[in-house]
């Protein structure tokens, strides 16, 4: 799920005009595949001696620096946004960043690429199945029913009584990592305009570095680095190149596209899109590192994108503005998937 940003306009191209590219369709599709390409990048190191930590680390060090340079001058000398805005900046640092990430990090140590990301996008069915429980208010009839759809796919993605063995605990870091992502929509449900979204992503990503530098000294989080080489596809590569991998395609250019595509489409638009991460990661770790879920697998994915599309159309569906009396009926209270986020926090 590729960076979004729902406080800037849309870019209005004439219809006739509109490009593959200029329409933001080619950019946001360009944001999925570079986003779905980490957890390739990523495997390739681990499977070399590095720890999920070490590579989540040198991840956020290596983008939060190349990001600094766009962020600065996009503040336009307004510091203060960042003191107005510090609480938002470290809760995306600590959720948004490093936690979810170190945790799909150690999902992808256990478990193929594309089921890691799949078990984390079941993020927008948690917030329904937590709204239910809060409210007692049964969702709709699309949210339940792709609610339901979901949860039918993740049986097939876990094959539980198929040939595939999963790896509960890879299970488990996976489901950590969409429960991560869902308290990140709670905390960002609150529209914000004071923040630009190049901020926001490198601001995170710095407090989320640090997160993680201060969690190696006192020694809470084991960090492992390896100069062997990486394999990817037919290529063995140094291990240089799979980091600069991890940090520019999938993490620089992944966020600054994504947010270049929510300009031109729209968030809910650009969200959406988004989805297609799943089936980059999927092709991208069949091609650099031959793994290929399984045959139930690959549908219950289906199943489960299915599902958080309809979620989505539902609670990003406009009420009625004139309802059968004639009077202005009155907004309905916004759910954390009802605003995009400026910055979505998936790797």
């Amino acid at each position: 799920m590729s960076a979004v940003s729902n406080r800037t306009p849309n870019l209005r191209v004439p219809p006739g005009k509109r490009s593959f590219l200029a329409s933001g369709l080619g950019i946001a599709l360009f944001s999925s595949a570079v986003f779905g390409l980490s957890g390739s990048f990523a495997k390739a190191l681990l499977e070399t001696g590095w720890s999920p930590g070490a590579a989540v680390t040198a991840r956020l060090t290596g983008a939060a620096l190349i990001l600094a340079v766009p962020a600065v001058p996009a503040l336009r000398g307004r510091w203060h946004q960042l003191r107005d805005n510090w609480l938002t900046i470290l809760l995306f640092g600590l959720i948004g960043v490093a936690a979810c990430q170190l945790f799909y990090f150690n999902a992808v140590a256990r478990l193929s690429v594309g089921v890691a990301l799949l078990l984390e996008y079941l993020a927008p069915v948690i917030i329904v199945l937590w709204l239910w429980a809060a409210s007692r208010k049964r969702p709709r009839v699309l949210t339940f029913a792709g609610t339901l759809l979901s949860l039918a796919g993740l049986v097939l993605v876990l094959d539980l009584t198929g040939a595939v063995r999963i790896d509960l605990v890879g299970v488990f870091w996976g489901m950590a990592a969409a429960v991560c992502l869902a308290v990140y929509f709670f905390i960002t449900a609150k529209e914000n305009d004071s923040l630009p979204p190049i901020v926001l992503a490198s601001g995170g990503l710095l407090v989320g570095a640090a997160i993680m530098w201060l969690a190696a000294a006192t020694g809470l989080l084991p960090m492992a680095f390896s100069t062997a080489d990486t394999k990817l596809g037919p290529w063995v590569t140094p291990w240089w190149v799979s980091l600069a991998g991890l940090v520019i395609l999938a993490t620089v250019l992944a966020y600054v596209s994504g947010i270049v595509a929510a300009r031109a489409l729209g968030s809910k638009v650009a969200s959406f899109v988004s989805l297609t991460e799943v089936l980059f990661a999927v092709v991208w770790a069949w091609l650099l590192l031959g793994e290929l879920p399984g045959a139930i697998q690959l549908l219950g994915g289906v199943l489960i994108v299915g599902g958080v599309i309809l979620v989505r159309l539902d609670e990003l569906r406009r009420p009625a503005v004139l309802p059968a009396g004639g009077a202005m009926e009155a907004p309905r209270a916004a759910s954390p998937l009802e605003h995009a986020n400026d910055v979505e926090p998936v790797p």
